[in-house]
């Protein structure tokens, strides 16, 4: 293990000064609140973090949890990450007052929770779960539900799940079968299947609350017809005593990374005896559960950055320790008589590390900049900042849950090569960093669908106005780097890129405007890879501006040292890859299309 696992130095200069968490402070919601105080909440994050989830972040993996007499076994500090967690104000900490919470920004949420994935991937899924089941509840459905289960939630005592996925039906939710039948009571009876649900069960919850999806019978095909229900694990009887409602848990699934993390199988109406709640309307179920997808998809962006910084903090480690070969000497030759020098004064070494430095902290800076959109929406009273912003994040959500953990993937794989040998070997972190990353790309929609989301929805929403308000922000940016000569060549650059943007889409459109969306989206993967290069890139030139302006005013609270290697990362990005674009637009703009089915045989 790593002595350390996160640059909490970094994020508090993405949020305070780059990403400008202060400003949302004078707004009414967060009046309350001061520098202080967030500076308070989240050092006692750090701090649990410290104490409760670095040190069994490796004993969980050699200890996953397991299904064992019709239930699962997970490992003790579930328990306190629930418990104490409730406590903390880990799970209340954006809910309103009213209904129990801290009412805190939801960028300094996003912060703590990234200090705690940071820490320990395996633990914070627990409470985050239980957080957006009842911020579900909270929004839709009726005072009764809110107040029978909501407070047991935020406090860690109950735990809360999304049962969306089955085996039959896997992503595409139109296809699912549980079914929901009516009764006089007022309650309806459950019956089916679901799976993957991530802590579906486990011995530290008195009651677990799933959020499901379900069709009423009669209910129309396809994804109009599902409602969301209340199911939990243990009804409440009008005394507030607990008794069994037929839910089982079938089974768990043992995963290459995350083990400690239960993912389960479960069973509902098996027995003709499972109690379900309407929560809203009648066939408004999906709509529901994509209302609150925005912060779910946000969450899984925010895993795969903290995965990325802390394997990088982990390789960092070994580079400035290990020691192994000789630098070149002027006449190109190396002296065998010389000590061996440290592998981070290899060029190639140096490079997998600013790899990951760039995409760890640039996947940061945009789980951040999603959170602020998301904290504008909820705060401003203003219809025309709350139409702009909400574009906004639409624009970039698909960006959020796909860059940081695709492109996380190569840095932590990156990370694993720093390692050499030692990387492959249990004894080093790197590899359990590298399994338990890969899930995160098919967390909450996988890369494929994110994509299609990206180019099929976003890019062409309200007639492009989504798309240009983000290039908007991008085209301020450069303005402001042009201020600097240090960076204005990079200004350029991604000036060309924004052009080239365009240039791709004047290529796709007409595809879509004929009705050949398969043809349209056939490549939109690449399209994702595309726009997410350069929404980092832009994301990096902010960072470097701030950074240069701090510099220039003589600003002591960061290092010289400190603004100077974010400047140098950003360099970084841009020569190594932003560069990637180009190979990526003759790809998107090529003739050859090479991926729809025509019949003809190719494999």
């Amino acid at each position: 293990m790593a002595k350390e696992y996160i640059d909490i130095t970094t994020l508090k200069f993405l949020l305070y000064r780059v990403h400008g968490v202060e400003e949302l402070l004078s707004e009414e919601r967060y009046q309350d609140y001061d520098k202080d105080s967030l500076d308070l909440f989240l050092n006692a994050i750090k701090e649990f973090s410290d104490r409760e989830l670095f040190p069994y972040f490796k004993e969980m993996d050699e200890t996953p949890a397991e299904f064992s007499d019709g239930t699962i076994l997970v490992h003790r500090q579930v328990d306190v990450m629930m418990k104490k967690g409730g406590e903390m104000g880990i799970i209340s900490a954006p809910f309103d007052y009213g209904e129990g919470g801290m009412q805190l920004p939801f960028m300094v949420h996003t912060a703590s929770a990234y200090i705690q994935e940071a820490a320990n991937n395996h633990l914070p899924g627990y409470a985050g779960l239980t957080q957006g089941a009842a911020e579900l509840i909270v929004h839709f459905a009726n005072e009764d539900l809110k107040k029978t289960y909501v407070p047991k939630m935020l406090s860690g005592d109950w735990g809360g799940t999304m049962c969306l996925t089955e085996p039959q039906a896997g992503s595409s939710l139109s296809d699912i079968t549980t079914r929901a039948t009516p009764t006089q009571e007022g309650h309806y009876k459950i019956t089916g299947q679901k799976i993957f649900i991530s802590g579906g069960d486990h011995e530290y919850a008195e009651n677990i609350v799933h959020l499901l999806l379900a069709r009423i019978d009669g209910a129309p095909s396809g994804t109009k017809g599902i409602s969301l229900f209340v199911v939990p694990k243990l009804r409440v009887d009008v005394d507030g005593s607990l008794q069994k409602n037929d839910v089982i848990t079938v089974a768990d699934f043992q995963k290459m990374g995350q083990k400690g993390y239960a993912t389960t199988h479960l069973g509902f109406g098996d027995n003709d005896d499972c109690h379900g709640w309407l929560v809203g309307k009648v066939h408004k179920g999906l709509k529901y559960m994509f209302l609150m997808m925005n912060s779910a998809r946000i969450s899984v962006g925010r895993g795969g950055a903290a995965i990325s910084m802390a394997a990088y903090q982990a390789s960092l480690e070994y580079a400035n320790e290990r020691p192994q070969g000789r630098k070149l000497s002027s006449d190109g030759k190396k002296d065998p008589d010389e000590n061996p020098c440290l592998i981070i004064e290899h060029p190639d070494v140096r490079r997998m590390l600013l790899l990951q430095k760039a995409i760890a902290e640039g996947s940061l800076s945009l789980v951040l900049l999603a959170a602020k959109y998301y904290d504008i929406i909820q705060s401003t009273k203003s219809p025309e900042t709350k139409e702009k912003y909400g574009l906004l994040l639409e624009m970039v959500i698909p960006i959020v849950k796909t860059y940081p953990t695709e492109a996380g993937s190569v840095a932590v794989s990156n990370g694993l090569q720093v390692l050499g040998g030692y990387g492959f070997c249990s004894d080093f972190i790197l590899q359990q960093y590298y399994r338990d990353i890969r899930i995160f790309s098919i967390y909450e929609g996988t890369t494929g669908i994110q994509s299609q989301d990206l180019l099929g929805r976003k890019v062409p929403m309200e007639n492009g106005k989504a798309l240009e308000l983000l290039l908007t922000e991008v085209l301020n940016t450069i303005t402001s780097a042009m201020e600097y000569d240090e960076l204005r060549s990079s200004a350029k650059i991604l000036g060309d890129k924004i052009k080239l943007t365009r240039e791709v889409l004047e290529f796709l459109m007409p595809f879509a405007k004929k009705g050949n969306y398969e043809r349209y989206l056939s490549d939109a993967n690449l399209f994702m890879e595309f726009l997410s290069h350069v929404v980092i890139a832009w994301l990096w030139l902010d960072i470097a501006v701030c950074a240069k302006r701090n510099l220039m005013d003589g600003d002591q609270t960061y290092s010289q040292a400190f603004y100077e290697s974010k400047i140098h990362t950003m360099k970084f990005y841009f020569k190594y890859e932003l560069p990637k674009t180009t190979s990526l637009a003759e790809s998107l703009m090529h003739a050859d299309v090479l991926t729809t089915n025509t019949k003809k045989e190719v494999f």
